[in-house]
């Protein structure tokens, strides 16, 4: 089993991230978790009815999790290791906005998730907006991605640890 670069995690939806994650994290699970473990698990939860040559790639709506991880075993393999595609940085607008948190020569510590929210409740949004660091639209759902990320990592993670770099 062979390590993958850690940007494969920007190609897994949120859906598929959460599950592998719980997956990962379970105590009770057999380690190591690669993705053929994540799709048998996810197989082993569908209805035999589903599990049919067409009825097994056709539920739901838009790519179920089998097309999803079916792609990336194409692409990476059955053995690659599932924790790879756990998404675990910030979006490229909330990397912006932690690189500049990070980048403040006035802070004496290391920045937190905490202080990276903050920041954002004091109005550095707008005030990256106005400087062209930041789109207009882009400040929409900052704070609710930094909330999701404390609540998931805790306030004093260090932010810098989150940063997307493309």
């Amino acid at each position: 089993m062979t390590r993958n670069p850690i940007d494969v995690a920007t190609r897994v939806s949120p859906s598929l991230s959460e599950l592998i994650e719980s997956r990962v994290n379970d105590p009770d699970a057999e380690q190591p978790i690669t993705l053929a473990t994540i799709r048998a698990f996810v197989t082993g939860l569908l209805p035999t009815s589903f599990i049919e040559t067409e009825g097994l790639h056709h539920f739901g709506t838009g790519d179920s999790l089998l097309n999803e991880l079916d792609a990336l075993i194409d692409e990476y393999g059955k053995t690659a290791l599932a924790i790879d595609f756990v998404q675990d940085v910030a979006s490229e607008p909330l990397s912006r906005v932690i690189d500049v948190v990070v980048g403040d020569e006035n802070r004496e510590n290391l920045p937190t998730l905490g202080t990276v929210r903050d920041a954002i409740v004091s109005g550095l949004p707008a005030s990256l907006i106005g400087d062209g660091v930041l789109e207009e639209d882009e400040d929409d759902t900052l704070l609710e991605e930094v909330d999701a990320l404390i609540n998931r990592y805790g306030i004093d993670s260090l932010a810098e640890q989150f940063l997307r770099y493309e």
